[in-house]
Parts: C-alpha cells; structure tokens; sequence
C-alpha cells in the first residue's frame, strides 16, 4: 500500500497518477478524497484530528505528505510540527517510509543564483524557520536509524488541479479574466516554476526507488533561465 497524504491537491492528484504506474494499492487521504484510479482506497479524514493520523499509515509501505496548509505563518507555526511528529511516529510504528514534499523556503539567500540540495539552511523567513524544523525532526530521526524518509523539494509550482499557486492566482486567472497578470519583487528577476505532473513523476520515481531515501532531492525544472 503507498498512502498520500493531501491527495486532493495540485501534487496529490497527478501523484496518484503516476504512482498507479508502480502498484495498485493507493490509498488517498483528504477530507473529501476522489479516485484518480479505478482502484484506489479512499480515506476520508480531517487530518488536523492528529489522532487519526496513525490509522491512515497504517499498512502502508510507503507515505507521501503532500499536504498544503493554509498559508497563514500562525497556522503554520500552530499545525506543522505536531502533523509531521504524528506523522513520524506513526510511520515508525507501522515500519512505513516516508517522502515529503517540499519548498525551498529553508535556504539561504545566498543560495538563490544555483540552488542546490547542498545549500546552506539559514532560512530567511519565519515560514523558512518552519520548513527547517520539518526537516530536521525528519531528518534527526533517518541519522538514528528510526526512519527511512526521503524530501523532494520544489520551487513554485503551475499545471493542472493547481489553484493556489503564486502562477495560477497571480498570471493564468488573471489573463483569463482579461486582467493584467501581476508578480512579486522584480518581475527581471529569473524566476524559475516546475510543473506538476513533472514533480509527481519525480515524486513516485523517488518513492519507489530504494537508494533515493535518506536524503534530500530537487525535482526538476526547465533549464531555460526565464524572468518573470
């Protein structure tokens, strides 16, 4: 069984996709989930109910948290750490591993020209801080040998069953609606996306390859240097 957590959105929903290319046991977690696949278990849970947590792992070999929060630094500050302890602990007890699905906000500016996944980690945030409390409780428990877990971090995203991305909100509704697209800090600047059905590709192939776990991965993006 490989198991998404937040299988409703923008990763969660191409994520299915391709994992049904590795097996046919898909559990999907949201409060609301749909099939993607013919074949998929659907789980409905509120997983801000952290006692729920260990029942959507269990029997799971592999678990994907693609889950997106609501965009506030207070709910962040309020729900991340606890969900991803429970999350951790429930894949140890259930002998599960565990990729999670990431953003870059944990590095340092400096980092920003060739950002690497041996970037320095000196967020310049207070979301950053968050993403680099995730990281460390994850990766803290992979250095005792207490978890097999792999991070697959993005950049800003834009693709299909995306809503809530900077792109979507800002540039695509916008010219939709035949309003002018708009943009943060300097639209000269190079700012590079990825696309969603790439990332999920990324993600399955990582979660279903043994020597990927136990570190960090970027998922890939064009290689053409595009300004905003």
């Amino acid at each position: 069984m490989q198991t998404i957590l937040g299988s409703g959105g923008a990763i969660g929903v191409p994520l299915a996709r391709e994992l049904n290319k590795y097996t046919q046991q898909i559990r999907l977690v949201s409060r609301n989930p749909k099939k993607v696949n013919e074949t998929d278990e659907l789980l409905p849970i509120d997983v801000n109910d952290l006692t729920r947590i260990d029942k959507a792992i269990a029997g799971s070999e592999v678990v994907y948290v693609t889950i997106g929060f609501e965009y506030r630094l207070s709910v962040w500050q309020k729900i991340w750490p606890p969900f991803m302890h429970a999350v951790i602990e429930a894949c140890k007890t259930h002998h599960a591993k565990l990729v999670f699905f990431d953003n870059v906000y944990m590095y340092s500016k400096s980092a920003i020209p060739h950002m690497t996944e041996d970037s320095p980690i000196q967020p310049p945030s207070k979301k950053g801080e968050i993403r680099k409390q995730l990281h460390e409780m994850i990766m803290n428990e992979v250095g005792k040998n207490n978890l097999t877990a792999l991070i697959a971090r993005s950049a800003d995203f834009y693709g299909p069953e995306t809503k809530n991305s900077v792109f979507s909100l800002m540039v695509a509704e916008n010219l939709l609606k035949g309003k002018k697209a708009r943009a943060f800090g300097d639209v000269n600047k190079i700012h590079t996306y990825t696309y969603t059905p790439d990332a999920a590709k990324a993600t399955a192939l990582l979660g279903n390859t043994n020597d990927a776990y136990n570190q960090v991965w970027h998922v890939p993006t064009t290689k053409e240097q595009i300004t905003g």
